[in-house]
């Protein structure tokens, strides 16, 4: 019995690993149905490429830092067990959290779309899912470092964060807007005769908003990790909040598809925290707040701050990430319907220390490698849009 007990909680968490792996197509084709023409195919392959060195970090330093179990540097030991004990069920344990770690580069390239150099930008994504990440990560969903337990003895109440409202979107946001801030806008972006570029493919955008909203259900629902700790709640939860973004972002954002189309991540996005304590009815209040909050956010970042994000990562990710993790000590309470063992306090204490880490680290890697070799491109290679792979079949055919 022990051992189909097992067997079974290694297949729910690899399909949820593998739902959450599908989320990158998601990541990848919103990416390039909004940056230009010229710049879809870079898009791809950066996507792709952030995805197996996000697994290297991750595999080798992150868990380890997250978990303190470092696979990569103990065949006698920590390996072997993981491969014997179980059914293998920490490997694939490993498998559904490094798609998780993944997300933060993707998260992060969507903000800097069009004017980072390519490898420069591997070499940061190695040291966010390295360092940055899992050291928060750790913190939260380990209780390293006794910050939990610091957070309990002062609330009443640890920081609750079921899915990574913060732990990751949170992150990912804030790392973004580190990085944004550090290279700048786009070439022509602003100034007199600044552009507002329209997204390239409004069907690319509808498929990868479609892909990362199947996807979700296996980031919300699989983080149980466990069959015993499935719950119908999230699903429906998550349900709710992906309705409330859309309706929200819908008659915010005036039908607008890059709006509507994002409504529903902005909704997943804010309930990922609380899903497994909020009920239905505040699922449906969070999602509508965040939708409305990412219209409102995109529009301010870009007009008024000129910040030039381009997939708006940061009001998506950050600020509905921020939102979402309040919101579980809101709608999470028991005089709102919610399951209880929330405090407002605690989630407001572990957001702000998500946020802090999250900027300073990813303005710390990005600072480094700017002035290292440089992650910016130049004027003429933003004009030029160097796609990477025509580049290599026209060098080929050349040949």
């Amino acid at each position: 019995m022990e051992q189909l007990t097992t067997s079974v909680d290694v297949l729910f968490i690899l399909l949820g690993a593998i739902l959450v792996l599908f989320m990158h197509a998601g990541f990848a084709f919103l990416e390039v149905g909004t940056v230009r023409h010229k710049n879809q195919v870079n898009a791809l392959v950066k996507i792709l490429s952030d995805l197996a060195v996000s697994t290297v970090a991750y595999f080798f330093i992150g868990y380890g830092i997250a978990y303190g179990v470092f696979l990569g540097f103990n065949l006698d030991g920590a390996l072997t067990t993981a491969m014997s004990e179980r059914s293998g069920y920490d490997l694939v344990k490993f498998f559904f959290l490094m798609t998780f770690a993944a997300a933060i580069p993707a998260i992060v390239s969507g903000g800097i779309a069009e004017r980072a150099k390519f490898y420069p930008q591997l070499l940061a994504t190695f040291f966010l899912v390295a360092l940055v990440y899992p050291f928060y990560e750790g913190m939260i969903w380990n209780g390293n470092f006794g910050v939990q337990d610091a957070i309990e003895s002062m609330f009443g109440a640890p920081f609750h964060d079921f899915a990574g409202s913060i732990v990751v979107h949170g992150v990912g946001g804030w790392i973004a807007l580190a990085a944004i801030l550090l290279l700048g806008a786009r070439e022509g972006r602003y100034g007199p005769r600044g552009h507002q570029w329209a997204p390239s493919s409004i069907p690319f955008l509808a498929l990868g908003a479609w892909i990362l909203t199947v996807g979700w259900f296996g980031f919300n629902v699989m983080s149980a990790q466990q069959v015993e700790g499935i719950q119908g709640l999230v699903a429906v939860n998550s349900l709710m909040a992906m309705v409330g973004g859309i309706l929200a972002a819908t008659f915010m954002g005036d039908k607008d598809p890059g709006f509507v189309h994002n409504g529903p991540l902005a909704g997943l996005v804010a309930i990922c925290a609380g899903s497994d304590v909020v009920n239905p009815l505040g699922a449906l209040v969070i999602g509508l707040v965040a939708g409305g909050l990412f219209v409102w956010a995109f529009k301010w970042t870009q007009n008024k701050l000129k910040v030039d994000d381009v997939l708006g990562v940061w009001p998506l990710h950050g600020l509905c990430g921020v939102w979402g993790a309040l919101a579980a000590g809101i709608f999470g309470s028991t005089a709102l319907g919610g399951l209880g063992g929330v405090s407002f306090g605690a989630q407001v204490a572990g957001t702000i220390l998500g946020v802090a880490l999250a900027f300073i680290g990813g303005y710390v890697v990005y600072a480094l490698i700017k002035s290292s070799v440089g992650i910016r491109l130049t004027k003429e290679e933003e004009y030029e849009g160097a796609d990477l792979a025509i580049h290599r079949i026209r060098s080929t055919q050349e040949h």
